[in-house]
């Protein structure tokens, strides 16, 4: 494999759609609202990418340092513990991207103003923090939390924000099952982890509540995400249309057979499902208010 390969590896991709789906649906409602702009959306992607790989790349960092990576992982192989990248060569490419990042946050400091610039500054933070620092939230049990709040509020209303100026009722709806399906992402993650974290001491949430305990809570988490467009609908807000994102159970019921009946490296392509199915409940969720 050779250092780019290792690069995009160390991106992981199938993560990415956690970073993308919000600002997708923040656009295309700033586009039905006839608040759409092209520029600023497309720094809002660019930077929720950017922060991402450099989380995603903090994240290998320090848990090679801190003797989570070993030999026995099931996830995806680490750059780090598994020698393609010096640790070295990581960290100096994470700064670089949260660099990256922080440039992009300058353009939108111009067009929207200090407190998304704040947001910004505060989502590389989080980045940072998931795995780093003195207090890394992925090793305490409280990242589900962040999650849910950067990859939903932040990420939807300051998208939603830097296009329209203001935020909608309809965009608070929305961002809630984003942050959930980015939340479950994370479970995911965390339930095939389960066993090599708890002799890491890494306390996660799927650590503190079990194996059942974290399948009822991903259960929980898919589960809700359906019953907001409903909720939406019943209240006036939107019309059926944004009933669609039914269309979208059939993948939903089958990561849930997978979180059931699956352990090891068989839930890599779970965690990348749910990836999809985020992706997926985005686009049809536009769509249906699109339509609306």
């Amino acid at each position: 494999m050779n250092k780019t390969q290792a690069w995009i590896l160390a991106s992981r991709p199938k993560t990415l759609p956690a970073a993308a789906a919000p600002v997708l649906v923040a656009t295309l409602i700033a586009l039905k609202d006839g608040v759409f702009q092209f520029w600023p959306a497309l720094a809002a992607l660019a930077g929720a990418l950017l922060i991402q790989i450099g989380t995603n790349f903090v994240n290998d960092y320090f848990d090679f340092k801190k003797g989570t990576d070993t030999e026995e992982r099931v996830g995806p192989v680490r750059v780090t513990q598994s020698g393609l990248l010096s640790p070295k060569e990581v960290i100096m490419g994470t700064w670089i991207v949260f660099g990256l990042a922080v440039l992009v946050g300058i353009y939108i400091l111009i067009i929207g103003g200090w407190p998304i610039f704040v947001i910004g500054l505060l989502s590389i933070l989080f980045g940072y923090a998931y795995t780093g620092g003195p207090y890394p939230l992925s090793y305490n049990g409280s990242a589900d939390i962040f999650v849910f709040i950067f990859f939903g509020f932040v990420a939807v209303g300051g998208t939603y924000y830097i296009q329209a100026g203001t935020i909608s009722p309809q965009i608070y709806w929305a961002s809630i099952p984003i942050g959930l399906l980015a939340t479950a992402i994370l479970v995911v993650n965390n339930f095939r982890d389960i066993e090599q974290d708890r002799v890491a001491g890494k306390k996660t949430l799927a650590v503190r509540f079990g194996k059942k305990r974290t399948q009822l809570y991903y259960f929980l988490l898919l589960g809700l995400t359906y019953v907001v467009p409903v909720i939406m609908w019943l209240s006036g807000l939107v019309t059926y249309w944004i009933l669609l994102v039914l269309l979208s159970l059939p993948l939903c019921f089958s990561l849930v057979k997978d979180i059931l009946h699956k352990k090891g490296t068989a839930l890599n392509e779970t965690l990348a499902g749910t990836g999809k199915l985020e992706l997926l409940y985005g686009i049809l969720f536009s769509i249906g208010y699109l339509l609306s």
